[in-house]
């Protein structure tokens, strides 16, 4: 009779394909120790399933719009921030195999975004990444800028998507079929793979200009509003990266 870590580890090994037989084969073995990682591995078996489940439920739009061809998800991270780029991502999914725990990026935790962005890297068909300055933003205002971010990314893919996916917005100047999906990083697994790769991107960004601009707090606002972030504004004035028109009424003429 095996040993209980020889069992559990025989189970660590064993594919999910594989692993509701595997568990059975060990069945008979009524020791305590052997129904504990049985249990442990049935509970880790149904918790796969369940994300199965929830990709497949994700993946409605793309299996709805298959017939057009190769599909792309689009979207943007950094809309809102005070300081920064906004940047965009598009990436087209495998058909073959589903990129687990893929969700939308404000749903997941910085590790978990951190993982699933080397994973969607290695893992998808292509992925395009934009980048807008605040300069830019400055000048188009952000809706522009963001548009403008998001035909960068999609120019970017190869193959060349015969439809996209976008949270919520129509893109000018895409000559494709486009699908805007209110919530779509939430709805779609295209949508939130392009939200993870846009996420990480930028605040990897951000991370990089706290070490140039430490007393504004970037590693941890990215950016964003926050009120040690504004009083930080009041104390300093704008750095090189703030946009102008996001901080008007934070700066008021003092450092114009």
């Amino acid at each position: 009779m095996e040993s209980i870590r020889a069992i559990s580890e025989y189970l660590k090994q064993t594919p999910y394909e594989a692993l509701a037989a595997a568990i059975a084969s060990f069945e008979p073995d009524t020791r305590p120790g052997a129904v504990r990682v049985l249990d442990q591995y049935r509970k880790k078996l149904a918790a796969y399933r369940q994300e199965l489940a929830r990709l497949d439920r994700m993946m409605l739009y793309e299996r709805k719009y298959a017939d057009l061809g190769v599909i792309c998800g689009i979207d943007e991270a950094g809309r809102g921030p005070l300081a920064g780029p906004v940047a965009a991502a598009a990436v087209i999914l495998p058909k073959d195999h589903p990129i687990l725990y893929v969700n939308d990026s404000k749903k997941l935790t910085p590790a978990r975004r951190e993982e699933l962005y080397g994973v969607i890297m290695k893992e998808a068909v292509s992925v395009g990444v934009g980048i807008v300055s605040e300069t830019v933003i400055d000048e188009i205002n952000i809706l522009q800028a963001t548009y403008r971010a998001m035909a960068e990314a999609f120019s970017k893919l190869s193959p060349r998507p015969a439809c996209t996916l976008n949270d919520a917005v129509t893109i000018p100047g895409i000559p494709v079929r486009q699908v805007p999906i209110v919530r779509g990083d939430a709805k779609s697994a295209s949508i939130a793979a392009a939200s993870v790769i846009a996420k990480v991107t930028r605040d990897r960004m951000m991370e990089e200009y706290d070490r140039l601009y430490p007393e504004y707090g970037f590693r941890e606002n990215k950016g964003y509003g926050t009120a040690a972030h504004m009083d930080a504004i009041r104390a300093y004035g704008p750095c090189p990266i703030h946009r102008r028109t996001f901080i008007r009424s934070i700066i008021g003429d003092a450092h114009e």
